[in-house]
């Protein structure tokens, strides 16, 4: 049997820590944080889960908010300006956000329930040569104490050297959920855009606002302002920040009612985009593997970074249950089943940082015909052909004919 290491224990590393395990290996999992840890500390990021993840999650066994989340169905889009539009697409399967600080302590559980070996502590990267020694096949799942500067970046692979959002997430109660429930995606050109995401948090059902603002624009002042200096002032900003640049979201906020679930559920910061190299040989020639945010760093504009890990976890489990030998070959295969659709991710959400006219084209045309706007929709399940579609004005041209004909001329 062979001996797998997972260093890591966010989606990637637990998805495939849970998938190994369930199909009869015995990896060990290298976790920074106990679940305590995780449980009591600042709220890590607000993603959610999309359909193909949650079949993956109930696939392992792990489904556990299936019935008390607010599982949400469509998409509102609005974009700002002297002429606003406002229109909805709708999946075909309902897709899920769960505050991680509930949901990575609980599958974490789960594997240790199940027999699973969890060493507690931090894994640096001069550790890594030495889990080579002891492993068949180490991964890497998060980037962590220099880990991923283990994997070098691709040259000329990401269009930004510097984080082109400034972030401030936070999860609120006051938000009047939409009807039928959706997640709204707005943008407020020259300031930034907006995720407003119903998630199940340790409140029960709430709301995720995560604003991504512009450098130097009006939103900016979310990301650098204090809560914990004016607890009321800065909820005062955000419903301020809403009423002007998104008023949709606004007229859901009861401003008597409106707050921050609790002082540790707000995350302010920014990020880097980059895609590193997917493996390297340690000093034994036993080779680390890099998965999740070790291999491929994404802003959180369109929420794909978690479901991308998963699919990757996936991909990797499969070609491990395959068997060994865990060698170069075994690292260019798995990069053969993975990155078309993780790097699919990477390229669409550096697009939406950086929109070309014709992105503005396709959001016309979506306010216009509704199964152009489902189809869109649908395709956060196929981030891959989300890129396809947008990778140029003539790609874009042809998915509007293909679906909005009327349109397209």
């Amino acid at each position: 049997m062979p001996e797998i290491g997972i260093v890591g224990a966010g989606t990637a590393g637990l998805h495939l820590a849970l998938l190994l395990q369930q199909r009869g290996l015995q990896p060990t999992l290298y976790a920074e944080r106990s679940g305590e840890d995780v449980r009591g500390g600042p709220l890590p990021n607000t993603v959610a889960h999309h359909h193909h993840t949650r079949t993956r999650e109930r696939e392992l066994g792990v489904n556990h908010w299936d019935d008390g989340g607010p599982s949400y169905g469509r998409h509102w889009h609005y974009v700002g300006g002297e002429q606003p539009l406002e229109f909805p697409g709708d999946f075909s399967a309902p897709s899920l956000a769960v505050d991680y600080r509930l949901y990575l302590p609980k599958l974490l559980e789960d594997f240790e329930e199940r027999g699973g070996d969890v060493r507690i502590g931090a894994v640096s990267a001069s550790d890594l040569d030495g889990l080579g020694e002891r492993h068949d096949l180490v991964v890497v799942s998060t980037g962590r104490g220099g880990l991923a500067d283990r994997f070098a970046p691709i040259p000329g692979r990401s269009p930004f050297d510097r984080p082109q959002r400034a972030l401030c997430a936070g999860l609120y109660a006051g938000v009047a959920y939409t009807e039928p429930l959706g997640v709204t995606f707005a943008i407020s050109p020259g300031h930034g855009e907006i995720i407003e995401i119903p998630i199940q948090t340790f409140e029960g059902n709430m709301t995720t606002l995560l604003f991504e603002a512009i450098p130097g624009g009006d939103l900016e002042v979310l990301s650098r302002t204090s809560y914990a200096d004016d607890p009321r002032g800065f909820e005062a900003l955000v419903l301020a920040k809403l009423q002007e640049h998104f008023p949709p979201i606004f007229a859901r906020a009861d401003a008597a009612a409106f707050s921050l679930t609790r002082p540790s559920s707000l995350l302010q910061g920014a990020v880097t985009p980059v895609a590193r190299e997917s493996y390297e040989a340690l000093a034994d020639g036993t080779y680390a593997v890099a998965l999740g945010d070790a291999h491929v760093v994404v802003d959180p504009v369109v929420g794909q970074g978690a479901n991308a890990a998963s699919y990757a976890a996936f991909v990797l489990g499969e070609a491990i249950l395959e068997g060994e030998p865990f060698d170069e070959d075994f690292c260019r295969k798995v990069d053969e089943g993975r990155l078309p659709f993780v790097m699919g991710v990477f390229d669409w959400t550096n697009f939406m940082l950086a929109p070309q006219p014709h992105l503005f084209e396709l959001v016309g045309a979506m306010s216009q015909n509704r199964a152009l706007c489902d189809d869109f929709t649908e395709s956060f399940n196929r981030p891959d052909l989300q890129w396809e579609h947008l990778s140029s004005p003539e790609a874009t041209a042809a998915y509007i004919a293909a679906l909005a004909p009327s349109l397209a001329g």
